[in-house]
């Protein structure tokens, strides 16, 4: 279990994952009572590392993991992107490029049009994922060990879905991303047209949040 909260500690991390060819990621957030999403906690794993990020930790500058979304060299691998990309543009104006979402995958390779999660890791892992965490509160703090675990498993299970069903991310990001799916889900444009719809509330939401950061 590791859990970041510190920048310095996760300017380490980042340099760590951008030696890497992709990175699984994903975000736990609070959306029930809120407009826009309030950004709890970030999972990022390598071919040999899994960290979960606290993004509500007091002081936390989340720029490096920007720098590692945006770095050309690292494919970011997401499973149902759409609103973990929603919750980098509104927070830093980026879409996490290259992307690869295994959910878009798994519809081209005939696991259906969208298929779950936990659906995946049971066909192609053959693990039975624990939801007992699914409905936590992610905003309430301190984060409990099962809650990291939880959240960290994630980001592994995705790891393995990558490996185990279509080998190196750099070989099979190319044919995905000519479809359709995947173009809206990478264009800047997508989010430009969600987030602006409440007229000006996306920039300023995205101006006065405190923190920086699918």
């Amino acid at each position: 279990m590791t859990l970041i909260t510190t920048t310095s500690e996760l300017a380490l991390a980042c340099q760590r994952f951008s030696r890497h060819s992709f990175v699984t990621v994903d975000t736990e957030f609070l959306r029930e009572t809120t407009f826009w999403p309030i950004l709890c906690v970030v999972q990022v794993a390598s071919s040999d590392e899994a960290l979960a990020i606290d993004a509500l930790a007091p002081g936390l500058d989340l720029a490096p993991l920007f720098a590692l979304m945006a770095d050309p060299s690292v494919v970011k691998v997401f499973h149902a992107a759409r609103q973990d990309v929603e919750i980098f543009w509104n927070l830093a104006g980026l879409v996490p490029s290259p992307m690869f979402d295994t959910q878009v995958a798994a519809m081209v390779c005939g696991y259906g049009d969208q298929v779950s999660y936990s659906e995946l890791a049971q066909s192609i892992c053959r693990v039975a994922i624990d939801k007992s965490s699914r409905f936590t509160d992610w905003a309430r703090r301190p984060l409990a060990p099962a809650q990291i675990d939880y959240a960290i498993g994630d980001v592994t299970h995705l790891r393995d879905h990558l490996s185990r069903a279509a080998g190196p991310a750099g070989e099979i990001q190319s044919p995905v991303l000519a479809g359709g799916r995947m173009k809206v889900l990478t264009s800047s444009a997508t989010y430009e047209q969600h987030l602006s719809a409440p007229g000006s509330a996306s920039r300023t939401a995205r101006g006065n949040r405190a923190i920086s950061l699918s």
